[in-house]
Formats: structure tokens, C-alpha cells, sequence
């Protein structure tokens, strides 16, 4: 009860200054506001990255070549074919709980269709690329490992390619033929939309050969640059990494002395890799953005230290009528937290709403989350008691005598 009237007498005191008080309270709206809207368009860009990675399949681990030098410079894993079809024949044969893999022969081509010609990605695969790429076909189905074994002249396109070699956006593809380097492939499926990769390329703009094919009559390369090896199960992923590691080590006759010329991530690494950036950013998106609060919680400050001096009197006059030491400081420190709590509901109205702006005008992509909002609203809080403390407790301490002689 004695809370609920001080908190009454509180809220009359900021009534009656409403610009000085909705002006104190600018400094934790906006502080607020821009901890939600920047953690938000930080979250958003970190769920984008998992998205992406999430469209390499599940429990998928890749395997790359070793790396060359050049001119003294190191290219990097995926550089220097050193993967070999044995070494894939190897990990499907030889390791259990493999439940699909691929290698992949990547390739630029001219890519002819009637009078139309392109530039295209061409992608050498296995027959089980689109399982473990979890990419399905709009129209015909992947080819089989019939085609793969006897390197059949047939391919799978993707949207963007259709739309750009057959001018419709649902064009029957199917039956069609298209010569890559001259040499003719009948279109047996086409894939359904995938978006953009995480380098920004289009996915959807590709031809998918079988690895055979693009060997022998694309690229003419005999090792493999990456393999996409696909675990039955996700508790066994680290387990198929050493298995894959020792085995290959094994074939290539690497000793404990040598490094191996080959690196295998799992995908839950690529997915740490990618999205440490994002998750780097938030946090300083989301520390630049406190520093308007700590600005607000002076402001706030600032106001109550002017208050107690306006009202020394009424101080002084609470005080002789029997008001002790506690409710003045009380008093003081509701209004300071009144001030950043009402604060942080308008600043929470405004993250949201901008973070939500910002989406719908520029396309970025935003996540507003749970613990953005309580964090903001709950630090609010925390610095209306903190920065509203000391006026309380300067209120609390004056000498009633003297604060009924004040003018």
C-alpha cells in the first residue's frame, strides 16, 4: 500500500513537467529502439547464413583436395586435385553409415540451346547429389547410376537456366537437347528453385552432368576437387570424420610426419565459420546502440538531480509532517524508474516497428527475438535505478530545517 501511494505521488510530480519528462525519457527510447533494431537486423543476417548452409543437405561432411602453391602463394584447400574416383569408391564401400555421397567436377561451358548461348556453371555429380542437397525436381527425375557408370549424355538444369535458354519461367524442358562444348545433353529433369548461395551467386543458374560425363567429355580432369559424403545419422558424423581421415590417409600413404593433402569439414563447422561475421556484428551493433542508453540514464540523472533542487521545499515540507528518510528516497527512485521503464515500453514499440520497416523497404532481413526485448527492457530498467539512485539518495539526506528554509 505504501508503495502503490508513492508510486501515485510519483507519477503526479512527472505529470506535472510532461515535456521535461517525455523529453528525459527520449535518451532510453532511443537507446531501446536501436538495441532491438540492430540485434535484430544482426540476428536476421545470422539466420540467412544458417539457411543458406542448411541447403547443403543434412549431416553432411566435405571432403577437399589439397592445396598448391603458386608464385609463393598458397591457393588453398580445393586448389590441387588430389581426390581420386578410387578414393570415392573407397569411402562408399569401405565405411559404414554412409548413406550417400558425390563428388563434384565444376566447370564453366558455353551452353548452347537453339539460338540461344550462355556461359553457365556446369556441375559434374553422382546420382545421389539431389538427396543429399535435400533439391528436388519440379519436372523429370535425377539421373540413375546407370548414367553415372556408362557417362551419359544427360543433364539437369536449373530454373534460371531454363528461363534463360528456353525464354519461360515453366517451359517444358524435358526432352530438350543443349550442347555444352559440343557436345549434345538431353535434358532429363529440372530443379526446383534454390535462391541465392552465400557468395551471392544464383544457384538456380546451373547444369548438373554426371561426373563421368563431365570428366571424359567436359573438363578432361581425372581427380575430384571436393566429395559430399552424407552421414545416416547425425551422431555419427564425427565418427565418419575419423573414419574418412584415417582411410584417406591411408590410400594416399601420408605418415604421421607428413600433413594430409586433403581437409574434411563437417557441416556444423562450416555453419560456425560462416556465421562467427554475423554473430561478431551483432554484438557490436548491439554495443553501440547501449551507448544510448547509458546517454539516456544521464539525461535521467541529470533531470532528478534539477528536480531535487526545484523541490527542496516540498522535501523539507514531507519531511516535517513525518515522512522518513525511506520515502523520500523511494519517491525519487520510482520517479527515475518510471521515467526509463516507460521509456523501454516506447522504445520496445519503436525496435520493433523499425526493425520491421527496415525489413519490408530495403529487403534486409531481420529477426526480432525474445531475449532482445527482455535484455533491452530489462537493462532500462537497471539504469533507471542506477542513474536514479544518487538523486534519490542526495533528496533522502537533506536536513529538513534547511530544506524548509530553501526558497
Amino acid at each position: 500500500m505504501i508503495f502503490f501511494v508513492t508510486w501515485l505521488v510519483a507519477l503526479r510530480a512527472l505529470r506535472r513537467n510532461t515535456m521535461r519528462s517525455l523529453l528525459t525519457m527520449l535518451g532510453i527510447i532511443i537507446g531501446v529502439g536501436a538495441v532491438i533494431a540492430m540485434v535484430s537486423i544482426g540476428n536476421g543476417a545470422k539466420a540467412q547464413v544458417e539457411a543458406q548452409i542448411a541447403n547443403l543437405g543434412q549431416n553432411v561432411i566435405l571432403v577437399l583436395s589439397g592445396n598448391v602453391s603458386r608464385g609463393g602463394f598458397r591457393m588453398g584447400f580445393g586448389s590441387a586435385g588430389t581426390l581420386t574416383r578410387a578414393d570415392y569408391e573407397a569411402i562408399r564401400k569401405e565405411i559404414p553409415g554412409v548413406a550417400g555421397a558425390t563428388p563434384e567436377v565444376r566447370s564453366s561451358a558455353q551452353i548452347t540451346a537453339g539460338n540461344e548461348k550462355n556461359n553457365i556453371q556446369v556441375l559434374g555429380v553422382g546420382e545421389d547429389y539431389s538427396n543429399i542437397r535435400a533439391w528436388p525436381l519440379t519436372q523429370g527425375a535425377f539421373f540413375t547410376d546407370v548414367d553415372v557408370r556408362s557417362a551419359a549424355k544427360v543433364a539437369v538444369i536449373g530454373q534460371t537456366t531454363a528461363e534463360t535458354l528456353f525464354g519461360e519461367r515453366d517451359a517444358d524442358c524435358l526432352g530438350q537437347v543443349i550442347r555444352i562444348k559440343s557436345a549434345p545433353f538431353t535434358i532429363v529433369g529440372v530443379l526446383s528453385p534454390k535462391g541465392m548461395s552465400m557468395s551471392g551467386s544464383d544457384q538456380d543458374d546451373i547444369v548438373l552432368v554426371p561426373y563421368t560425363s563431365a570428366m571424359v567429355r567436359l573438363s578432361g580432369s581425372t581427380t575430384f576437387r571436393s566429395l559430399n559424403i552424407q552421414a545416416a545419422d547425425a551422431a555419427i558424423v564425427n565418427d565418419l570424420v575419423t573414419q574418412i581421415t584415417d582411410l584417406l590417409r591411408q590410400r594416399h600413404r601420408i605418415d604421421e610426419t607428413h600433413d594430409d593433402d586433403f581437409l574434411v569439414r563437417t557441416q556444423q563447422e562450416i555453419t560456425e565459420a560462416a556465421t562467427a561475421t554475423s554473430r561478431i556484428l551483432t554484438i557490436l551493433l548491439g554495443a553501440i546502440a547501449s551507448v544510448s542508453l547509458l546517454v539516456g540514464g544521464i539525461g535521467i540523472m541529470n533531470i532528478m538531480l534539477v528536480s531535487v533542487t526545484e523541490r527542496t521545499r516540498e522535501i523539507g515540507v514531507r519531511m516535517a509532517v513525518g515522512a522518513h528518510n525511506r520515502d523520500i528516497l523511494l519517491q525519487f527512485l520510482i520517479e527515475a524508474l518510471t521515467l526509463s521503464l516507460l521509456g523501454g515500453v516506447i522504445g520496445v514499440v519503436l525496435g520493433v516497428g523499425g526493425a520491421g520497416f527496415v525489413s519490408s523497404r530495403f529487403g534486409w532481413a531481420t529477426l526480432v527475438s525474445a531475449n532482445s526485448i527482455f535484455m533491452a527492457f530489462g537493462f532500462s530498467a537497471l539504469i533507471g535505478v542506477f542513474f536514479g539512485f544518487y538523486p534519490a539518495r542526495k533528496a533522502a539526506q537533506l536536513d529538513p530545517i534547511e530544506a524548509l528554509r530553501y526558497e
